[in-house]
């Protein structure tokens, strides 16, 4: 009879080493609490999280065992984003809450058309890539930016609050944060 292996630790990107296992999964797959995966050498086991975490590309999760598998981003359909005005390009992503990976010339987002038409409009370049797919994450460190699902490791408290802005433009919304000892405004 197979024994089926369980993971219920994870280790962050820079907190462990060692060999390892690996195990590729996209953008969306990497948000979980209990899923059955396999690893690329074909060893399936179980996550079983106590909480729904966002994985990031380089994290480990813990056997039962002892071994680790490493997280590793797949490849997926994402939108190359460059322009004369990568900051307002920029500010157009992140106002719609759509996870963004941000580097020095270009920016990657998962491939939306109707997001890729709008910045057409803008005056961007959009190409449709392969690659993996490591958007930034919180403001607060890991966790998710789109629907204002953030993970947090040290105190939470919902609340609403309206961003502070000369016009009329207000919105409310839950948020969990990780505040850490980074100060706060509301």
């Amino acid at each position: 009879m197979k024994t089926q292996h369980t993971a219920q630790v994870l280790h962050r990107k820079g907190d462990w080493s060692g060999p390892a296992d690996m195990c590729l999964l996209d953008y969306t797959e990497r948000f979980l609490r209990r899923k059955k995966l396999t690893t690329k050498d074909g060893l399936s086991f179980l996550v079983d999280l106590p909480q729904t975490m966002s994985l990031d590309h380089g994290d480990a999760l813990e056997l039962d065992d002892g071994r680790y598998v490493e997280i590793a981003a797949a490849e997926e359909a994402l939108l190359r984003i460059t322009g004369p005005d990568m900051v307002r390009l920029a500010w157009h992503v992140g106002n719609r809450h759509t996870p963004c990976q941000i580097s020095s010339d270009h920016l990657l987002i998962q491939d939306d058309p109707v997001i890729g038409h709008m910045l057409e409009h803008l005056g961007a370049r959009v190409q449709k890539v392969h690659a993996p797919f490591t958007p930034e994450g919180g403001a607060y460190g890991h966790g998710r930016t789109h629907s204002h699902e953030h993970v947090a490791t040290a105190h939470d408290h919902g609340h609403s609050h309206s961003h502070g802005h000369s016009h009329s433009h207000s919105h409310s919304h839950d948020h969990d944060h990780d505040h850490g000892d980074a100060p706060h405004e509301h």
